[in-house]
């Protein structure tokens, strides 16, 4: 893999929840430039066949190569269950590609040894069972229980969080009798650090809750750094592209990157 340091790293999303990892990636790493990519003509993978996110995430990682990404990151879980390991080999030696689901894996595999975590996402997340596998595969012993949470992410991009809505349906999921004695849980989709707050305040704090841009972040660093890739020019070069332009996408990406957002539409699928 032969890249020059100042390319960019690219993300992509059906929507806003990449926007999470993007901004603590710029956050951590802020000489970075960044090509998003919201699949907003799609929005959300979740409810999709796994056939269909393939072919989707197939056409934006297309994008992304030719935007000449040294990295391109799967910033979505469902995208992440279903079409990693054939984005990978699509890409083979042009960049290297990484999902949201192994870094967290592992940090909960590290962290939670003899724990009961909990696990919500969409239904394709929790239906792939990628993340019990991947767990039982590094410790056997910590004992996962996921809910699917499909009202969740549709919620959030319409711009409901932090208010009654938002914290009626967090409520209801959260009391099913499957997420009870959890000690940490795992947000397994990259939209839910919008509602943290709102989960951390149903468990008053005695549960860990775990989002992947945190965690996601400091392994691409990590990456990045042991591989001499890190840029070191600020270029302040970073692309929104989307494949569709909707007001609540423009919204919500603001929360993060402020009016530094500038949505390019890039009609991929005419």
């Amino acid at each position: 893999m032969i890249k020059d340091n100042a390319a960019p790293i690219g993300i992509f999303d059906s929507g806003i929840g990449g926007l999470t990892v993007a901004h603590k990636v710029k956050e951590l790493m802020p000489n970075e430039n960044i090509v998003y990519f919201g699949d907003i003509a799609h929005l959300p993978y979740g409810d999709k066949s796994a056939a269909a996110i393939q072919a989707y995430s197939i056409k934006v990682t297309d994008v992304l190569l030719q935007q000449g990404c040294k990295l391109i990151l799967i910033a979505c879980n469902s995208a992440s269950s279903a079409a990693f390991e054939l984005v990978r080999e699509y890409v083979g030696s042009k960049a290297k590609v990484f999902n949201v689901i192994d870094p967290v894996v592992e940090y909960v595999a590290q962290h939670y040894n003899h724990k009961k975590v909990g696990l919500i996402g969409t239904k394709q997340t929790i239906n792939s069972n990628a993340y019990e596998s991947k767990l039982k595969q590094l410790n056997p012993e910590i004992e996962l229980h996921s809910l699917a949470t499909p009202l969740l992410v549709p919620m959030i991009e319409e711009g409901f969080f932090e208010n009654r809505i938002s914290h009626d349906i967090i409520e209801e999921y959260l009391h099913n009798d499957h997420l009870m004695g959890i000690e940490a849980l795992i947000l397994g989709c990259t939209h839910y650090p919008l509602i943290k707050n709102e989960i951390n305040d149903f468990y008053e704090g005695k549960v860990d809750i775990l989002d992947s841009a945190s965690i996601v972040a400091k392994r691409l660093q990590q990456f990045l750094k042991n591989h001499d890739l890190l840029s070191d020019i600020k270029l302040n070069k970073d692309r929104f592209l989307v494949s569709d332009i909707t007001a609540s996408f423009e919204a919500s990406a603001k929360i993060f990157f402020h009016d530094d957002v500038k949505l390019e539409k890039f009609p991929i699928w005419d």
